[in-house]
């Protein structure tokens, strides 16, 4: 559970920096865009759809570590006594998603001998 809490952590550190650089990148588009030129020559120009790409790693990476919380959490509630049901009223979701996500969780763990 703490590592899926430090990961997340880490991944919203990541965010941020992706966010104050995208506001960095929207802002200059804004200005060129003022300036009339056109999307295409501001998007070529720099190689790639930089925006785009700030924007999408910054959802992936909250997919990603988001989801491995949500394991972790509901395979520590689990473990502690609380039923499916509960877990599932408590994250908002159906107790065959909680099913689910334990089972999910279940398979990602390492395995001992």
């Amino acid at each position: 559970m703490l590592q899926a809490i430090d990961l997340l952590v880490e991944a919203l550190r990541s965010n941020t920096r992706r966010n104050q650089e995208a506001i960095r990148r929207a802002a200059a588009i804004r200005k060129q865009r003022e300036r009339g030129v056109s999307y295409r020559e501001i998007v070529t120009a720099e190689g790639k759809a930089r925006l785009v790409e700030l924007t999408r790693a910054n959802l992936l990476a909250l997919a990603e570590h988001g989801g491995r919380l949500r394991r972790a959490e509901a395979t520590a509630l689990h473990k502690e006594g609380m039923t499916m049901d509960e877990i599932a009223r408590l994250f908002g979701v159906t107790r065959q998603r909680v099913s689910a996500l334990l089972k999910e969780a279940n398979n990602r763990a390492p395995k001992t001998l």
